[in-house]
C-alpha cells in the first residue's frame, strides 16, 4: 500500500507567491515562525467547533493516510490531533490499521486559543520542535482566525525554502477552516490548485561574478548544500507494501 505523503503538495506549495495576509514573519539559522490570518462570518463558538472537527476541513493532501475523514482531534491538555490509517486487506493477508500522530494538544481554552506541540509533515522526520497556536478574535463583522507556528530545532533543510513551504501549508489549511465558515477575508495563494494555477515565480538571481566570491567560499557553500536535505525529497512516499 503507498501512502502519500505530501509530495504532489509540496509542489504546488512551492509555486506559489507569499501569500497577502500569510508570512514568514521570523526566521533564524534553525528557526522560523509563519503567520495567517483570516475573517469568517461565524462566532467564536460556531469557529471552534469546525477547529476541532478537522476531518471537515483539513487537505486530505497532507495526511498519511490519503483522507482527511482519518483526521480527529482531542481538545484537552494531554489531547491528540491524529490521524487513522485503515487497515488494507489483500488476497494473501489480512491488513493491520496503523496511526499518526501530528501534534498534542498543551493548550485547549474554547471560543479562544488551541495550542498544540508537533512537527506537520517533513519536520516530523527531524529533531525540531513545532509549536502552532491558534487564536480567535470575535468582532462585529465575525471571527478572525490566526494560525501562527513557530519551529525550531536542528533540520536537514534549507530553513529559506522549507519555511515558505510550510507557511503555504498552513496557510492552505486555514483556507479550507476559513470555507466551512464563510470567509470575509482570504489567503490569497493558499487555494487547492495545482502549480498550473499560481501565482508567477519569483525571477532567478543573478550568477555571481568571479569578484563576488572566493574559492574557499564557493568550497563551503557546495558542501552545505551537500549536507542539506532536498524538500521535494523529504515530502516523498511511504511504500508500506500490503499490511
Amino acid at each position: 500500500m503507498r501512502i502519500p505523503i505530501y509530495s504532489a503538495a509540496l509542489a504546488a506549495a512551492l509555486s506559489f507567491a507569499a501569500p497577502a495576509q500569510a508570512e514568514v514573519v521570523e526566521q533564524e539559522a534553525d528557526a522560523f515562525v509563519t503567520k495567517d490570518s483570516v475573517t469568517v462570518k461565524a462566532t467564536a463558538r460556531e469557529t471552534w467547533l469546525k477547529l476541532i472537527s478537522p476531518g471537515e476541513w483539513w487537505n486530505s493532501s497532507h495526511t498519511f493516510s490519503g483522507d482527511a475523514a482519518n483526521m480527529m482531534l482531542t481538545p484537552q491538555a494531554g489531547g491528540c490531533f491524529c490521524e487513522r490509517i485503515p487497515a488494507n486487506d489483500s488476497a494473501s493477508k489480512i491488513g493491520l490499521a496503523g496511526s499518526v500522530e501530528h501534534m498534542t494538544v498543551l493548550l485547549s481554552i474554547p471560543d479562544t486559543a488551541l495550542r498544540m506541540r508537533g512537527s506537520l509533515g517533513p519536520l516530523q522526520s527531524e529533531p525540531v520542535t513545532g509549536i502552532l497556536t491558534v487564536t480567535m478574535a470575535e468582532s462585529d463583522e465575525g471571527t478572525t482566525v490566526t494560525f501562527e507556528y513557530a519551529v525550531g530545532g536542528y533540520m536537514r533543510f534549507d530553513v529559506p525554502v522549507i519555511a515558505k513551504a510550510v507557511d503555504a501549508v498552513v496557510s492552505q489549511q486555514l483556507s479550507g477552516l476559513s470555507k466551512q465558515l464563510e470567509p470575509i477575508t482570504s489567503i490569497e495563494g493558499s487555494t487547492e490548485e495545482g502549480p498550473d494555477e499560481a501565482a508567477p515565480k519569483a525571477e532567478p538571481e543573478e550568477p555571481a561574478s568571479a569578484s563576488d566570491t572566493d574559492v574557499t567560499g564557493e568550497d563551503a557553500e557546495a558542501k552545505e548544500k551537500e549536507d542539506k536535505v532536498s524538500v521535494e525529497d523529504a515530502f516523498g512516499d511511504f511504500d508500506l507494501g500490503d499490511q
